[in-house]
């Protein structure tokens, strides 16, 4: 039987982190996934790492390995274009300055997260990537989890961190039930060409469906974004199935020409929106984290963001025993916070999906309000996008 301090079970982008950063903390760490290591070369979107997820990898030695496939966020906007027109009628931009050296963050291709995840995975002795390999099993035991691993191995682990997201085999083995909601909305991502510069502005544009997204990318050939495009389910298969002269067309029609017109360079790909809250983040030797622990449609930029923080939250508080009783019950402190975000941002995107014109009005006079006064913008600016205020 081999024996590992931690075993991780998900190798995307929030498990792979965990294993970076934990085995960067000297904890002996094996981080398993059932899809092959090539499996997220497929992956078209995009994240936002806000400054305190960029701190986290720095330190785990993951940042370095990403040189020139950054884009700076410094401003955020968002546009209400709810009126009877389809235009805009309220801009509020949200500027790093303010609050803190800009930018807020930074923009990363998810396929290139993971591959520098991956080599920094491989570069470190206390790290171990097992693909294509799954969890079949677990027995606890007091001082350990004994895992059963569908290669036929068997592993005693200190601490199961189940990272295997919002379909957890952890948190269902574990016993723990979670809070499900389904919008009836998909996001359509994909990356587009323009020729206008982006300027470091990722833009939100707000109508009824959801919120449309702008996010920069790194100049390549040009200037690059990422687009997030939220819409009713019937509405998002409706645009997929569009030709490409026709999708362009509606394209340009939702963007409000924000950046000139906007050419698709990548394929479109659906991907359901719902939000979930576990009712627990632990169980004896276990800790759920990322999408296992709580999902959140993409608003904001919040959904991977809170899941580092539950990383570095874990890390900060597990000593020579990782799994002890005292470590968890720090780690399921951080759960009111989460289950409070879960339902912010649930209700921030039911107010981007409004149809009804006097929610779509309440909607507008809520930006403008938060736009006109400067220390609620602030505020605002500093619990959503995880940063404190550094100016002197």
């Amino acid at each position: 039987m081999d024996e590992v301090d931690i075993l991780v079970v998900g190798g995307g982008v929030a498990g792979l982190t965990a294993a970076a950063v934990l085995a960067s903390a000297g904890h002996q760490t094996l981080c398993i996934d059932a899809a092959p290591a090539e499996a997220g070369a497929r992956d078209s979107r995009t994240t936002a790492f806000l400054r305190p997820a960029v701190e986290l990898l720095t330190e785990a030695g993951v940042w370095d390995r990403l040189s020139g496939a950054t884009a700076p966020l410094d401003t955020m906007r968002l546009i209400d274009a709810g009126g009877e027109m389809n235009e805009a009628r309220e801009i509020a931009d949200f500027h790093a300055a303010e609050i803190s050296e800009p930018p807020f963050g930074w923009n990363v291709a998810n396929r290139d997260m993971r591959q520098a995840l991956i080599a920094q995975c491989e570069a470190l002795p206390a790290a171990t990537l097992a693909f294509g390999v799954s969890l079949e099993s677990l027995t606890p035991r007091r001082a350990c989890q004994i895992a059963c691993l569908s290669d036929g191995r068997t592993i005693r682990a200190r601490l199961i961190v189940g990272a295997d997201g919002r379909n957890s085999a952890v948190r269902d083995i574990a016993g723990i039930g979670a809070k499900r909601t389904s919008y009836g909305q998909k996001a359509l991502v994909f990356t587009v060409a323009h020729d206008e510069p982006h300027q470091g502005v990722s833009t939100e544009i707000h109508r009824t469906g959801g919120p449309f997204t702008l996010v920069p990318l790194p100049d390549a050939d040009g200037p690059r974004s990422s687009i997030v495009w939220m819409e009713t389910a019937g509405e998002a298969m409706r645009l997929a199935a569009l030709s490409d002269a026709e999708f362009e067309q509606a394209l340009n029609e939702r963007s409000l020409d924000v950046l000139g017109p906007l050419r698709a360079i990548s394929p479109r790909a659906a991907w359901p929106i719902i939000s979930l809250i576990a009712h627990r983040l632990t169980a004896p030797r276990i800790a759920l984290v990322a999408e296992a622990a709580h999902v959140v449609p993409p608003i904001g930029a919040q959904g991977l963001n809170m899941s580092l923080a539950d990383i570095a939250a874990l890390r900060d508080g597990i000593g020579d025993d990782p799994g002890a009783a005292d470590s968890l019950a720090a780690y399921q402190r951080r759960w009111p916070e989460l289950a409070a975000r879960v339902a912010g941002i649930d209700t921030l995107n039911r107010a981007a999906m409004a149809g009804a014109q006097p929610i779509r009005d309440l909607r507008r006079a809520g930006l403008g309000l938060i736009a006109r006064a400067r220390p609620v913008r602030q505020a605002a600016m500093r619990m959503g996008l995880g940063v404190r205020d550094t100016r002197p």
